[in-house]
């Protein structure tokens, strides 16, 4: 809990230690829904890639379209949210991913492609504006020192969110797949996969319904105005002119979560199909969905086991020690076969967990009144998470489904850089 110090008359009075943990429970649930719904994608994506007979390339524009709207939508979030407060931005960010996820029935009737990238985008939208309200909001809550550790705290339960997904996406959209298509002909069987589109609209109304209910609690909820506490660290430190773009320690976090965001997304959205492979498991669809869960699950606990570390062990030093683990099994997957390379691949996201929240929460590290305009930034390098799996789709197709899983390794290098020397503010 940071220090308060005596306030104007026209600025909020400080809050008390019970109003900011009500404060960041609402937020939690907030980082549970959204790594659900993102990492639900990584269901999405093989399911209509059979539906519409998609390349690895095609079935990447699922995540194009989704991290496509962090580039669009950050920005001007950062500025809708200085007028607006966090309180209602979380709430409109929770409407527009009530209508995104809504959309997803039309789109499965009508069976068309475009529309569910369309509804994708909306959708993400909505989790772009939850992002750029609740991450700062969280880092604002509380003592500065431990920003970094309460941020991995509530990102675990954003890494719950993933880990769950797949078990839901597995039994409600593959599960719900026809596997058995022996005896029909190309015809019937291209026939059967476009009418499978339709198993997404129980799925998405009930996310649909959970966003929605959501946004009438947050509307309802009395939260504090951190307004006060962001001119305190401005004055506490930071300068008081200029913009988020001339610290060069946020810049290089941007492009640490650009780089990040997309490794992680590359791995998730591949790792259905890569366990498919016969010289790695051979195994189902729906099978292999319950695996990917390891992956997500991985993040999880090492999100809490980081929030431990880290009150003991440099924020930077962590980071680079997971970035370079990480690396470490990607060689492993790319040159190894069979349990080997799935274990590895798996264990990835152990090595995931605490770096989004380590990255973002260095980066805003002295921005002071900057730090709205700064979690735009970061959130709009989160486009990462649209580009990099397309360009790693593109090398499943030309070079293979392992070898695509070495261009992952480079973004992790250039994290340990960042950890390392990067993430250390210049006076």
């Amino acid at each position: 809990m940071a220090t308060a110090t005596p306030q104007p008359p026209s600025q909020a009075l400080p809050h008390s230690p019970r109003q900011y943990r009500l404060a960041l429970v609402a937020l939690t649930s907030l980082f549970f829904m959204w790594g659900f719904i993102t990492c639900l994608n990584d269901i999405l994506i093989p399911h209509l890639k059979n539906v519409f007979n998609l390349n690895y390339t095609q079935s990447m524009l699922i995540q194009f379209c989704f991290f496509g709207a962090y580039f669009v939508v950050s920005l001007p979030a950062g500025d809708l949210i200085k007028r607006i407060g966090y309180k209602w931005g979380l709430v409109l960010g929770l409407v527009l991913a009530t209508l995104g996820c809504v959309l997803f029935i039309p789109a499965a009737s009508l069976k068309v492609y475009g529309l569910f990238l369309g509804a994708l985008f909306i959708l993400a939208s909505g989790v772009t504006l939850l992002q750029v309200a609740a991450n700062p909001y969280v880092t604002v809550l509380g003592n500065p020192q431990t920003a970094s550790s309460r941020l991995t705290l509530t990102q675990a339960f954003n890494s719950l969110g993933t880990t769950v997904a797949p078990w839901f996406g597995g039994l409600l959209i593959l599960g719900a797949a026809t596997s058995d298509i022996s005896g029909l002909t190309q015809e019937q069987i291209a026939s059967l996969r476009l009418s499978e589109a339709e198993v997404v609209k129980f799925p998405y109304l009930l996310l649909a319904s959970t966003f929605l209910l959501l946004a009438a609690l947050f509307a309802v909820l009395k939260l504090p105005d951190v307004a006060a506490e962001e001119s305190e660290q401005a004055l506490a430190g930071s300068a008081a002119l200029g913009s988020a773009w001339q610290y060069p320690h946020l810049v290089m976090g941007a492009v640490g979560i650009f780089v990040y965001v997309g490794a992680e997304v590359s791995i998730g959205s591949l790792l259905v199909n890569f366990l498919g492979e016969p010289q790695i498991a051979g195994l189902g669809e729906a099978e292999a969905a319950d695996y990917v869960a390891y992956y997500w699950g991985g993040a999880m606990v090492g999100r809490f086991l980081g929030a431990l570390v880290m009150r003991q062990v440099g924020a930077g030093t962590v980071l680079t020690f997971n970035a370079l683990a990480a690396v470490g099994l990607l060689l492993a997957t790319v040159l190894g076969s069979g349990s080997l390379a799935m274990w590895a691949v798996l264990a990835v996201g152990l090595c995931n967990s605490i770096m989004f929240p380590t990255i973002f929460s260095l980066a805003l590290k002295g921005l002071g009144r900057h730090t709205s305009q700064g979690s735009g930034v970061l959130c709009l390098a989160i486009v990462g998470g649209a580009i990099i799996p397309v360009l790693v789709g593109a090398m499943a197709d030309v070079l293979g489904l392992q070898q695509a899983f070495a261009l992952p390794i480079i973004c992790y290098l250039f994290i340990a850089f960042y950890g390392l020397r990067g993430s250390v503010p210049k006076a």
